[in-house]
């Protein structure tokens, strides 16, 4: 068995560590350090993470205890696991405010669409969407409503929603076995069938909390957000000038569409080669350890678990839950 989804959470954690060190470092300081190619080797022991993982944890761990992939069933599963890693003593990774400002609200007993930070398509409501995408037998409608659920949970910014669907999507093609080649064609063609689809059975009345003058006008726009940068990932593909800052190409990645443009453009480089695809994203000027997580994610979820240098596994922090939830669904 090639183990794709160990592959995936595992990819995703080993991207993490490696980006931790770089997020907050110019291109010029990466490269001085680590040369152009970007760091290629876990350090510590356990080599740390940041709130991403620990995020793609409280996700996966959410599915676990549901006990059903329903909107009823993971909505309070996903509170429980989010309050409990805002409150819990390792939530000192630099947590983005917008995750912190909603689980603050999700604690005091605020409903999750009162909650969720409306005007806010932070890179954290996909940077750990993965366990969605990994749970057998989902169908494609049942991915995309937990999909966008866990992102809505703290960003419920439209673009939040669409990108997550779309990150969660990529993983799921990926593992199902579609070449990489034709992965931003299968998602572009998502993005145009699902622009004016609002998922009322997972979301309720979010959309009622912008300004938008109906559900579909509200996602619409984190469709088009979504496909505009995909675009942008199949122009810096088609242009083969993969030196120097992946940033420059796609977007510093701090909002959820250029996590996953950004994230997609280091993957697609050279899909067969794990390692340089978790280093290219760590060896960028934005946020370094979300694109290198996700992109970590999407070679995990192609090449399976023993593409990965074993010894990193036996490094890794949260090496146990990590194994827990790729056992669960492997």
């Amino acid at each position: 068995m090639r183990k794709t989804a160990s592959g995936t959470l595992f990819g995703l954690a080993y991207g993490d560590a490696l980006g931790k060190p770089t997020e907050f470092q110019t291109y010029a300081e990466i490269v001085a350090q680590h040369g152009p190619a970007g760091p290629r080797e876990l350090t510590g022991n356990p080599a740390l993470v940041t709130d991403d993982t620990q995020m793609t944890l409280a996700v996966g761990e959410g599915i676990l205890t549901a006990g059903a992939f329903t909107p009823e069933a993971l909505g309070p599963a996903w509170r429980d696991t989010f309050v409990a890693w805002a409150a819990g003593p390792e939530n000192n990774r630099a947590p983005g405010m917008t995750c912190l400002r909603a689980c603050a609200l999700l604690a005091e007993g605020r409903t999750w669409i009162q909650a969720s930070q409306i005007g806010s398509k932070g890179c954290g409501a996909n940077m750990r969407v993965a366990p969605v995408a990994l749970v057998p037998g989902l169908s494609d409608d049942e991915v995309a409503g937990g999909a966008q659920l866990q992102a809505g949970l703290t960003h419920g910014h439209p673009t939040g929603l669409a990108a997550s669907e779309l990150t969660a999507y990529a993983i799921k093609l990926l593992r199902g076995g579609l070449a990489p080649k034709d992965l931003v064609a299968a998602l572009r063609a998502r993005s145009a069938r699902q622009r004016t689809v609002y998922r009322g059975d997972w979301l309720g009345d979010l959309w009622k909390r912008s300004t938008a003058r109906s559900a579909e006008e509200f996602i619409a726009l984190g469709w088009d957000e979504s496909a505009a940068a995909l675009d942008r990932v199949a122009e810096g593909l088609a242009a083969e000038r993969f030196a120097g800052d992946p940033c420059l190409v796609t977007g510093a990645g701090w909002v959820a569409e250029e996590a996953l443009a950004t994230a997609l453009y280091c993957y697609l480089i050279s899909p067969d080669d794990p390692v340089a695809v978790v280093a290219r994203g760590a060896a960028s000027s934005g946020d370094s350890d979300s694109i290198a997580c996700l992109a970590g994610s999407f070679a995990g979820a192609s090449l399976g678990m023993a593409a990965w240098p074993p010894a990193w596994c036996e490094r890794i922090e949260y090496r146990d839950r990590l194994t827990r939830l790729g056992d669960a669904w492997d």
